[in-house]
């Protein structure tokens, strides 16, 4: 696994959220310092909006890092974590509504942190 996805799952497992653990990790592609990503992360953690917060956080970075091309970047993201996980909304991934899960939080931060590790490079 790659240097920074293991960062990401090392954030998750001191009890960041799934949002900050993958924003922290990557917050130097995007010259942030950690405590800067941690507040951007904040309001993608835990579903808020809908997505999963570790693929906000990704997207986050991807569109920072490369405003040009974010949307395509994005939907290559989206495409690639969904054909992992059958979705990128948290409810859907936690199974609020069928409780049968698709992939647990660290799962997910797992799957984010390595694509977009890959996108940036």
């Amino acid at each position: 696994m790659a240097e920074k996805a293991n960062k990401a799952i090392e954030n998750h497992k001191n009890f960041y959220s799934c949002s900050a653990a993958v924003l922290c990790a990557f917050a130097d592609e995007i010259g942030l310092s950690e405590n800067d990503a941690k507040a951007a992360a904040a309001p993608f953690a835990g579903g808020r909006m809908g997505k999963c917060g570790a693929v906000l956080a990704s997207e986050y970075i991807l569109s920072k890092k490369y405003p040009d091309r974010a949307q395509q970047l994005i939907s290559e993201f989206e495409s690639e974590f969904t054909g992992m996980n059958r979705s990128v909304m948290c409810r859907e991934l936690k199974g609020a509504l069928t409780g049968s899960p698709l992939r647990s939080c660290r799962g997910c931060v797992t799957d984010a942190a390595e694509i977009l590790e890959k996108m940036c490079k």
